[in-house]
């Protein structure tokens, strides 16, 4: 007798470095979840979701650089993912309705307050980059109450667009006009670290007590992560956790199961 497997997948463009494959092969043996997940790599995004559902998959994770263009294709979109601007989640109804979804943000906010016990609430938070990756995030962030949200950019007017977009409960700021200030908590958007450059950051950024989390990871430290600890951060972090976590909402929104997500992110950091 053989199981009959769902099938999911991500799609990407490059993508034969996702660990999303890994990690929910992980998760559906942790759970007892009969799912086939792959990776696919994508050129035409349109044709691959219409062809994937038309073979009966049941769900899909989307990363770069189909984000945007999963915003626009589904039917429905969540509430966080309207905010974001980007869809990475994608599943299915009964009606054949395309369903989209955003977990970055939840897996941000989880892996810093659960996995850290950071704390988000009445801090002052800095976030470094106004792209995509960042509006992504920032309705679950802003839903955990920071005292103060400042979105440092080179160009001031993309960081202001995303204070606009939510409801000026952000000030837009360029990295010199940071000098002065100190956060709780930085929060590094950029992929600049993974290139070798840091944005332009001013010294004494860090209030007593700082936490600093890149939401890039690599196998040895980033850049950025580099310059939190020559900063005196007492903590500081990678986007590891936030991986696993982001997709353990994927898991829950397809198969209404919660999967432990310490063991996966134990077995990545191995």
């Amino acid at each position: 007798m053989s199981l009959k497997f769902d099938h999911y997948a991500v799609m990407g463009n490059p993508i034969a470095h996702s660990k999303s494959p890994m990690i929910h092969t992980a998760f559906a043996k942790q759970t007892g979840q009969n799912i086939q997940y792959d990776a696919l790599l994508v050129n035409n995004f349109t044709e691959a979701v219409s062809e994937f559902k038309k073979n009966g998959g049941k769900g899909l994770n989307i990363t770069v650089p189909f984000k945007q263009q999963a915003w626009e294709l589904v039917d429905i979109r969540s509430k966080r993912a309207e905010k974001a601007g980007a869809v990475n989640t994608i599943y299915f109804d009964q009606q054949g309705h395309l369903i989209g979804e955003n977990t970055d943000g939840i897996g941000l906010v989880r892996d810093l307050t659960i996995n850290h016990k950071a704390k988000i609430a009445q801090q002052r938070v800095l976030i470094l980059g106004a792209g995509g990756a960042v509006r992504g995030v920032l309705e679950p962030i802003l839903a955990a109450a920071p005292a103060q949200c400042v979105i440092a950019n080179r160009t001031v007017a993309k960081a202001e667009q995303l204070a606009q977009l939510f409801d000026h409960k952000i000030i837009a700021s360029s990295y010199e006009g940071l000098k002065n200030h100190s956060f709780d908590l930085i929060i590094n958007g950029t992929s600049a670290s993974l290139q070798g450059a840091l944005p332009p950051l001013a010294d004494g950024l860090l209030a007593e007590g700082a936490w600093c989390y890149d939401m890039m990871y690599a196998k040895t430290a980033t850049l950025f992560m580099q310059w939190a600890q020559q900063q005196g951060a007492i903590k500081v972090l990678d986007g590891l956790g936030m991986l696993v976590e982001q997709a353990a909402e994927s898991f829950y929104l397809w198969r209404g199961v919660k999967p432990d997500t310490q063991p996966v992110i134990k077995q990545l950091q191995s």
